[in-house]
């Protein structure tokens, strides 16, 4: 049976080498890199094709979020989150751009391994710590909040939008490529079933994501 190939992005050095050393000690898995950021990580999985990544949220350069929104389909790997975040930003940004489970960096080491498994199965994964948080979002009258659901990078392209920013300006302000802008812009417009960008800035007032 092939093993499974994993790409492990984290930009804290020791946590990731540990990982590494790990996951090798594991006979079901192969390594595939490894990263130290989110645009390093995209380059990384374009040259290896692995079947899971491995990625933190909070990195700097480009964020686990944002690194799962610019990846894409059909080649897009399973994704696990893993991270020591709980924050509700980030567990639901997660959810909201594509990732496939969210595990707490505490996770023991069988935990762990019987995640990437299931992930690689095709299967949804949570932490048992916000869990209930998910459940509790998904059974309310009103879903997942859609301020909750737009990442929080999004989130700040929509108020760019909501300004008047052209994709030039947008990507000056934020610091990032129009490519991005676009991609960004893309997923906001399918979130808020908008069919432009004044559309989208009109249904986020009318929701309650931004204000006038």
């Amino acid at each position: 049976m092939p093993k499974i190939r994993i790409v492990v992005v984290d930009d804290h050095a020791l946590f990731r080498a540990g990982l590494v050393s790990l996951l090798t000690t594991i006979p079901e898995f192969e390594i595939a890199g490894e990263a130290g950021d989110g645009r390093e990580g995209l380059v990384v999985i374009s040259a290896e094709k692995p079947d899971v990544v491995l990625l933190d949220v909070n990195m700097p350069v480009m964020g686990g979020v944002e690194m799962v929104e610019a990846l894409q389909e059909p080649d897009k790997p399973r994704i696990l989150m893993l991270t020591i975040s709980k924050h509700d930003e980030d567990l639901f940004g997660a959810i909201a751009a594509g990732a496939d489970g969210y595990l707490l960096k505490d996770a023991e080491p069988d935990e762990l391994r019987r995640s990437i498994l299931l992930v690689a199965e095709g299967k949804s994964v949570l932490s048992p710590e916000v869990t209930g948080r998910v459940l509790k979002a998904i059974g309310s009258s009103h879903g997942i909040p859609p301020d909750v659901a737009l990442s929080k990078r999004e989130m700040d392209v929509l108020k760019c939008l909501a300004k008047g920013m052209t994709s030039a300006q947008i990507a000056s302000e934020l610091f990032i490529s129009e490519n991005t802008v676009k991609t960004h812009v893309r997923h906001i417009l399918e979130k808020l079933e908008a069919s432009n960008r004044a559309e989208a800035v009109s249904r986020a007032i009318q929701l309650g994501v931004i204000r006038q």
